[in-house]
C-alpha cells in the first residue's frame, strides 16, 4: 500500500465518521422607522445594547468599541449548552450599510449579514440573513432549533424592539 493511500484511509479524531455537516439559511426583511444612517449603527455589536435586553458583548479587539472589519468580541452561549460565542466582524461597508458577523462555538459557526436600504421617506428596510453550519451532530441540531425559533416571527421582534427604541429617541 502506498503512503498516499494509507494517509487517505486514516480516521481523523477531529471528525466523527459518517457525520455530514448541514448548512441552513433563512432571511427576513424588517421595516424600521428611520433613515439608514440612523438605523444601521444599531446593528453594531455595542449599539445593539440599546435595543436588546441582556446583550452584553465583551470586547476583545480593538481596544475601543469601534466597529470595523476584524472587530472581535465574546458573548455568553445563550443557553444552547455552549458556554461562549466568539464574534468577528467579517465584512463592514458603512457606505452601503452592510455588516456581516462570523460567529463560532465548538459545535458550529454561522454568519449574520445585515443590509439596510432606504425605503420611502424616513424608513429603512433591513434584510437579515443567518447561515448556519454544523461542526458535529449536536451543532446541526442546535442550528435547526435556533433558526426555527429565531425566524418563527420573521424577526418582527427585532423590528418592534428597534422601532420602540427609535420612538423613545424622537420624544
Amino acid at each position: 500500500m502506498s503512503a498516499v493511500a494509507s494517509l487517505g484511509s486514516c480516521h481523523s479524531p477531529l471528525k466523527d465518521p459518517g457525520f455530514v455537516s448541514e448548512r441552513i439559511e433563512k432571511t427576513a426583511t424588517i421595516l424600521l422607522n428611520g433613515k439608514p444612517a440612523q438605523v444601521f449603527p444599531l446593528f453594531g455589536a455595542f449599539e445593539e445594547k440599546k435595543w436588546t435586553e441582556g446583550w452584553e458583548p465583551v470586547l476583545v479587539y480593538p481596544s475601543d468599541e469601534n466597529i470595523e472589519e476584524g472587530t472581535t468580541f465574546l458573548t455568553n452561549g445563550h443557553g444552547h449548552g455552549e458556554n461562549k460565542f466568539t464574534w468577528i466582524v467579517n465584512r463592514f461597508d458603512l457606505r452601503n450599510f452592510m455588516i456581516q458577523y462570523l460567529v463560532y462555538s465548538e459545535n458550529r459557526h454561522w454568519t449574520i449579514t445585515v443590509a439596510c436600504i432606504a425605503h420611502l421617506e424616513n424608513k429603512t428596510e433591513a434584510t437579515i440573513t443567518y447561515q448556519f453550519t454544523g461542526h458535529n451532530i449536536l451543532g446541526n441540531e442546535i442550528d435547526r432549533r435556533s433558526l426555527d425559533k429565531m425566524y418563527n416571527s420573521h424577526l418582527k421582534d427585532w423590528e418592534e424592539a428597534i422601532n420602540l427604541y427609535l420612538a423613545r429617541l424622537s420624544h
